[in-house]
């Protein structure tokens, strides 16, 4: 015959300990949340940042050889490394003609592409090859001569694939925040658009 324990002193949690753990893991999603910010918050001053430093290194290659990146027909002609590059036609546009390629190949002739391997080859940009670098969001990086949102032909950085919001901050804080003037904009109105993926474009 079936013997039953009945256990007398069982008890839950009391009203003190609920309300401990309800802190504790309202502690760790602040954490979380707030290391989410600053993680998004690094990464904006990265896309800057790096168009900072594209600027910086396609203005460095000009000083060195007189000819923009991409845009260079001398650049064969130095041999050595240099022989089996592409060269550009040496007019002082890197054009493709107006327009960005954010898919460039080992043999894309473009000099939007070219421009990667000329920076790589004179040692001022990593890596190797013509394809395009990323930035901190994971869209590719493009450089053309364009008449952006009609605001007059210039050079270039396009940012493909950087969240709306974010462009919007980066706008605001080194420009005057308006998606089609100044020399930040983007392809399309900040406003609405939330984190929806957006090209980010700074002048040269």
């Amino acid at each position: 015959m079936k013997t039953c324990r009945i256990f007398r002193n069982q008890r839950g949690f009391t009203l003190v300990e609920l309300a401990i753990v309800l802190v504790i893991i309202g502690i760790i999603l602040g954490a979380v949340l707030k290391g989410q910010e600053l993680i998004n918050s690094a990464k904006t001053k990265r896309v800057y940042n790096q168009q900072r430093e594209i600027t910086a290194a396609v203005y460095s290659y000009f000083d060195k050889y007189q000819r923009f990146p991409g845009d260079d027909n001398t650049a064969v002609a130095r041999g050595g490394v240099w022989a089996a590059t592409g060269a550009g036609n040496g007019n002082g546009l890197i054009d493709n003609p107006g327009a960005f390629n954010y898919a460039c190949a080992a043999a894309t002739a473009t000099e939007v592409c070219i421009l990667w391997e000329h920076l790589r080859l004179a040692n001022i940009l990593s890596g190797s090859g013509r394809l395009n670098p990323q930035h901190s969001f994971g869209g590719n990086v493009s450089v053309t001569w364009i008449n952006l949102n009609a605001t007059g032909l210039a050079h270039w950085i396009a940012f493909q694939n950087v969240p709306a919001d974010v462009a919007q901050v980066i706008d605001t804080q080194y420009d005057d925040g308006v998606w089609n003037t100044g020399s930040i904009q983007g392809s399309v109105t900040y406003v609405g658009a939330g984190s929806t993926p957006i090209v980010l474009h700074s002048k040269l």
